[in-house]
């Protein structure tokens, strides 16, 4: 996630500065209808939009329709506005539209939102689009990213997040920029005391518990505190719906990923482990602490281990008798 990269398209926007093409793609959505709605704002005025916006839609249209109304002049406007949603389902229709994009018209903003795709860099309609348009690559955010992200948007509103809460919000809601900043939104609606966001607010109004998540999960698997491990473990399996199985695995699998990852760093500072690691800074400790508890050797038989459940969490080799307690079973045999 370049912000530098997006905070700059949203300056040129918001001072009238255009490209004639715009390609927006990735798999983070956000920003790319952030900056699709924003250019529907500003480009044209409400009354300058009866004759001179246009939406279509990639599984609607074709290359040649796109073509014909990119190419029609502006009535008693500077520009025309041409946005096409959903555009990754044109698929390789998408490659007629070549010869338009090597001779843009001028007079014509088309926004082409190519969403949970990218762009192959080697083909002809890259390098066509990157002669005279703009071309954005938003891609999800890493962990220690979205921290951040959190903190600015709220900083943007006069609002400040206790670092466990964002947390929280990280571990529950990943790299959905979408999702967080819904929820961000539903909490500042709430007005907490001194505009300040803790655990408790996001327990009692988004559903995530402030003791047992997938972030105190892996905090007692690390620090080595079984007791309160198992105890969390126990609440997963009895909130399926809430903490899936296959999504419990897959963060503890990423955890171990990341232990392993700190090993193998021959500088261990706090800045580079943060670094590499995609974590905020004042979590670097943690991993200090769970590294001298599993060793590379016992990581190698965990990661291991995580995948032999993982199919057993999806009914391979295991009775549904059994499927409650896989959690805890891993849990037992990760800590032994």
């Amino acid at each position: 996630m370049n912000l530098q990269e997006i905070n700059s398209i949203i300056s040129k926007i918001n001072n009238k500065v255009y490209s004639p093409v715009y390609f927006l793609m990735g798999e983070e959505t956000y920003y790319i209808d952030l900056i699709s709605d924003l250019l529907e704002n500003k480009v044209l005025s409400e009354e300058e939009k009866s004759f001179n916006q246009t939406i279509l839609y990639g599984k609607d249209t074709t290359a040649e329709e796109i073509i014909s109304v990119c190419k029609r002049f502006p009535m008693m406007s500077k520009f025309q506005l041409v946005i096409i949603k959903e555009a990754q389902d044109l698929s390789s229709k998408i490659d007629g539209l070549i010869n338009y994009l090597l001779n843009p018209m001028h007079s014509t903003v088309l926004v082409i939102n190519y969403k949970y795709k990218t762009l192959d860099k080697r083909k002809k309609i890259y390098k066509a689009i990157q002669k005279f348009g703009l071309i954005l690559n938003s891609k999800k955010p890493y962990e220690n990213q979205v921290s951040t992200w959190i903190l600015n948007k709220l900083k943007e509103d006069n609002y400040t997040i206790d670092l466990k809460a964002n947390q929280m919000l990280v571990e529950f809601l990943g790299g959905d920029l979408k999702m967080i900043n819904n929820q961000l939104n539903k909490l500042k609606l709430l007005k907490p005391e001194n505009n300040y966001i803790d655990p408790k607010l996001i327990e009692k109004n988004i559903g995530i518990s402030k003791d047992f998540n997938i972030f105190e999960l892996r905090n007692a698997i690390g620090s080595g505190n079984l007791s309160k491990a198992l105890v969390i473990g126990n609440y997963f399996s009895s909130n399926i719906k809430a903490y899936p199985t296959q999504l419990v695995l897959s963060s503890l699998f990423n955890y171990f990923i990341q232990i392993f990852q700190f090993h193998s760093l021959n500088n261990k500072s706090d800045i580079n482990v943060a670094s590499t690691l995609g974590i905020n800074k004042f979590f670097a400790k943690d991993y200090h602490k769970a590294a001298k508890i599993y060793p590379m050797k016992k990581i190698s038989s965990i990661i291991t281990l995580i995948k032999n459940i993982d199919l057993k969490s999806k009914g391979y080799g295991v009775s549904n008798n059994s499927q409650q307690n896989i959690l805890n079973q891993l849990i037992i045999q990760i800590m032994s």
